[in-house]
Order: structure tokens, then sequence, then C-alpha cells
């Protein structure tokens, strides 16, 4: 059954952040940032800074406004995150990749979650701030045996993980923090032709979004517990045409009259040339999630609120993709959404409600 869509709409409001011409941390790109405010209010991003041969750092940089409100550029401050763990090193290359970043109330604290391109592929790790410049390891995310799902899910790779800013009811009606992802079937890291290895009463291959969680109780007397997540369920899968190959999170989870709000990814793939990979379309839709039970869906777009149009969103290292990754709530009920430009640049497009 189709839902309605949520009543939102995004307006582009241009470039924030591109490559700084004749820095090595950058030249192969910098793009899918995380945000987050410090106490005081000032607004920081953390890009992901691409070096050659896809070596990525995770960056800062405070961001700057125009006098109408809009970003408009940035202040770099450095890297805070490299990819330093064995669990984030591969034999190829290493990476920390596409963060978001969640502030915990409840906790005090900043949660980074973020893709570590290691031995088998990407998977998940967290790393904890209080103050967005020092941030500390928690280490990789695990997930608990579901015999319902007949696998392990630290079996396969993951990604686009981000944590819901406040406790949610869990699978048992406890409170919880919960944890969206990404879990891939393909074992790419075995040959990447293999038939995908489906947990039971999963039947579409396709990669879709999933939230885990973490018992609030256990998390409140170690932080750590947030890297050791059960509960695991199925959100969403794709429906609409413009997420025929695949779809992902994108922004972190913001409350809003009507439910959670999240605005995710849908990718398309194209006809493959000889000897080329199949062009990829990445757009952006939103979907309101049920605050009794966040697994549920109340309303997801029908058709895109972003898609590539402009020369920066078109062509770069992968070209046609807007991939929402940060969100800044403004007054008003407002939101910035950021997000990078064909893998190359960052952008910003102001979400508002249609009243």
């Amino acid at each position: 059954m189709s839902l309605k869509a949520p009543p939102y709409r995004l307006e582009r409001l241009g470039i924030v952040m591109e490559p700084r011409p004749g820095d090595p941390q950058e030249v192969e790109g910098v793009l899918n940032p995380a945000t987050a405010r410090t106490r005081d209010g000032k607004l920081y991003l953390f890009p992901r800074l691409v070096a050659r041969g896809n070596f990525s750092r995770i960056g800062r940089a405070r961001v700057l406004f125009d006098g109408d409100g809009r970003p408009s550029g940035v202040e770099r401050l450095g890297v805070v995150l490299e990819p330093d763990e064995a669990w984030e090193q591969n034999t190829v290359t290493a990476g920390v990749e596409d963060p978001r970043i969640t502030f915990i109330e409840s906790l005090e604290t900043y949660v980074m979650a973020y893709a570590a391109y290691g031995p088998l592929g990407p998977r998940i790790g967290l790393a904890i701030s209080r103050d967005l410049t020092s941030w500390e390891r928690l280490g990789p995310v695990s997930f608990d045996y579901q015999s319902s799902l007949r696998t392990d899910l630290n079996l396969y790779p993951n990604k686009d993980a981000m944590f819901f800013p406040e406790p949610v009811p869990g699978p048992d009606g406890k409170p919880a923090y919960a944890m969206l992802h990404r879990p891939m079937w393909n074992p790419s890291w075995i040959r990447p032709d293999g038939d995908p290895l489906l947990p039971a009463g999963v039947t579409d291959r396709r990669h879709s979004i999933w939230v885990s969680f973490a018992p609030a109780d256990a998390v409140k007397g170690d932080l750590r517990a947030l890297t050791r997540l059960g509960g695991h369920r199925q959100v969403a899968q794709p429906q609409q045409s413009w997420e025929a190959a695949k779809i992902g999170g994108g922004t972190p989870p913001i409350r809003v009259p009507d439910g959670w709000l999240i605005v995710h990814h849908g990718v398309t793939r194209g006809e493959a040339r000889p000897g080329e990979p199949a062009p990829v379309r990445y757009v952006a839709g939103a979907m309101l999630l049920d605050p009794q039970d966040v697994s549920h869906i109340l309303s997801r777009s029908q058709v895109p609120l972003l898609e590539p149009q402009t020369t920066e969103e078109r062509e770069g290292t992968v070209g046609n993709v807007v991939f929402p990754t940060a969100i800044d709530v403004r007054e008003g009920g407002e939101a910035d959404v950021y997000y990078g430009m064909a893998d190359s640049r960052i952008g910003a497009a102001r979400l508002r409600r249609i009243s």
C-alpha cells in the first residue's frame, strides 16, 4: 500500500564546501558530512575528506553564514578522526567515512556513527565527544544474534548508521536508544557476484533501512553498551521507481509534530557499457516514523525532494548524486539539510513544511 507523502519540500541554498586546491587530504573530494551545534549555538560541519586512493578522514569545520542566515562557507579546523585502527583499514586503502552525529541530551554526549572501511568492507564504528573537539572511539558496533533471522548480522557489511536523539520504545516496550543502519546482503568479501545471503523472512535482496536497539538502562551505566545492539527490525524497503536499486538512511531523525522525520536516499542504476560499472543516480526523499514504534512508517515521499540537477550534482567523482547526511534544525519549523554533491562537494538545502 502506498503511503501519503510527508508535507515537506527542499530548496537549494548552494555550495558550502569544496576541495581546497593543493590540499592532499582533499584531492578526491569533500563530501557526506555530519553537523552538530555546540552549547553556545555555533554550527560545525564534519566532512569526509578524501585523499588519493580513496583514503578517508573525518574533518571539522565551523559553518559560516551570510547576512540572511544562509550557510555560505566554512572555516577549516583540522581532522578529528583518522583511520588508525586495524578494523578501519584493508589491504588497499583505509577510511572513516560518512559520519552522522546526534546529540543525546539524556547522556549529555555527542554520538558519531561512521562507516569504517575495514578488511571485510564497511562496518559501523562509534565515537563520542562532550565538546565536538575531542573524540573517543567506543569501537565497532556488534549485533546480538537473533534466532528469528537465522543469521548473524555481524557477517554483513553495514553503513548509513545514525542514532535517535532520545530513547524510544524498544521491542519490549522499554526505553531504548535506537540506531538506524543499512546491512548489505551480498557477500562481496567472498566473491562480488555471489548470491545474496538473506536473513529469514527477507525476500528482497535490495539494501534497505533497519533499526536495532540498546536498552537505556544498560547505556546509562556504560556508554559502550551503544555498540551492542539487539531487537533488529526492518524499517523500509525500496518502494518507488527512484528507489529501484536500493535505499538507505540519510539525516539523523528529528522530532516533528507528526513523528520522527528522516531524509533518506534512493538509488537507481542504468545500463552498464562494456568494461564499465553501471551508472547510478542518487536522489533524496523523506519518511516519517511512528514515535511509538520507529520500525513503522507513517508516511514517505512518492517523488524525490531533491535530485541531481546542477552541474556540481551531476559531475564529480561519482556523477548524478545528492546524498543527504546531516540536518540542522532552525527556528520556525525549518531545517537545513547538508548533502554530498557527486561525491565531490557539500551543498545545503532548506527543508520547509508545506502548509
